[in-house]
């Protein structure tokens, strides 16, 4: 609803203090045109909008112009009140100020959304973790944590995948919890990277000011760096037929293999897969692990390996006696 948007751009302007109409427009997924239609509603109500020409220019209300929030529309008060990752706040420490932060909320709710704020919690629930989850070393985390929100350098000690440390001074940018697992990105002269946050085995805030590369954006740098990831992960493709009763154990197995493509059935009713794995060990083990429901068909490398493996198992099996 316009009237609803209206008031977004205020409450926006208010915490930017000055944006582009692009900025408001990709914020408020509406076009540009459209957001300057509003800031002459805006204006012809009385609000002191004003538009300021030139580089690092924008809209913008009048310093002395406020606001308040008068109120929340169901959708909205579900959304406050839903979003609550409980795991990565006590990771933080702020799990008792989050808690704290919804009780003066929910006290200046009036009674009827009151009742419905208080329903949220007990109607969905959101588990971020997963069923592999694993405890890790986050012992660093809130150094980590108050490096960012002073602006300090901080110097790490960070163990590498194979086991050897290096220390290094960085300037922290931010935290970013991948399901429960967290990582600090921090830049090393201007160029933003990210450690995983369990490596750091030693971290000590410095009195040197963090230098900030200018317009970062922590949530556009994690999802360029989380595609770069991914894209160059090992590949090792593979061919396989398999049995149409194991296809949804196939297609569950997200840990081991990626699905790329999936043939129509055969004749017999089996169905042709193009896979993915990282290494040519974790498709073997896995492909053997169905026996006779599953077929390899390339690489035929991987095939003659398979077959030993069974073979020797065979036979492993066979010399033993009880």
């Amino acid at each position: 609803m316009r009237a609803d948007r209206l008031l977004s751009i205020m409450l926006l302007l208010q915490v930017h203090q000055r944006m582009t109409a692009r900025e408001l427009a990709k914020r408020l997924e509406v076009s540009e045109r459209t957001i300057h239609r509003d800031m002459e509603a805006l204006s012809g109500a009385g609000i002191p909008v004003t538009a300021e020409r030139g580089i690092g220019g924008g809209w913008c209300l009048l310093e002395a112009y406020r606001t308040n929030l008068t109120g929340l529309n169901e959708a909205e008060i579900q959304a406050l009140f839903l979003t609550k990752p409980v795991r990565l706040l006590a990771d933080l420490g702020l799990r008792k100020a989050a808690d704290a932060a919804l009780i003066k909320l929910l006290a200046a709710l009036p009674s009827m959304s009151r009742h419905d704020a208080e329903q949220v919690s007990q109607r969905i629930h959101v588990d971020a973790t997963g069923w592999h989850h694993t405890e890790e070393d986050i012992s660093s985390l809130s150094t980590l944590h108050e490096a960012i929100w002073k602006e300090r350098q901080v110097s790490i000690l960070y163990q590498r995948d194979g086991g050897s440390s290096f220390e290094r001074v960085v300037d922290p940018l931010g935290l970013v919890a991948k399901g429960s697992t967290w990582y600090l990105v921090a830049a090393v002269e201007g160029e933003a990277r990210s450690y995983r946050v369990s490596r750091v085995k030693g971290a000590s805030v410095t009195d040197q000011q963090c230098t900030r590369p200018k317009d970062f954006d922590l949530e556009a740098f994690w999802a360029q760096s989380s595609t770069h990831f991914v894209a160059n992960l090992p590949r090792y493709p593979v061919t396989v037929r398999i049995a149409p009763e194991v296809l949804e154990t196939v297609y569950r197995a997200g840990r081991y293999a990626r699905i790329d493509k999936a043939e129509p059935p055969d004749v017999d009713g089996w169905i042709t897969l193009h896979l993915q794995f990282e290494q040519e060990e974790a498709a073997r083990g896995y492909l053997l692990s169905f026996g006779t429901q599953v077929e390899i068909i390339e690489p035929q490398s991987l095939r003659e390996k398979v077959i030993q493996l069974a073979e020797s198992v065979t036979t492993f099996y066979a010399q033993r006696s009880f």
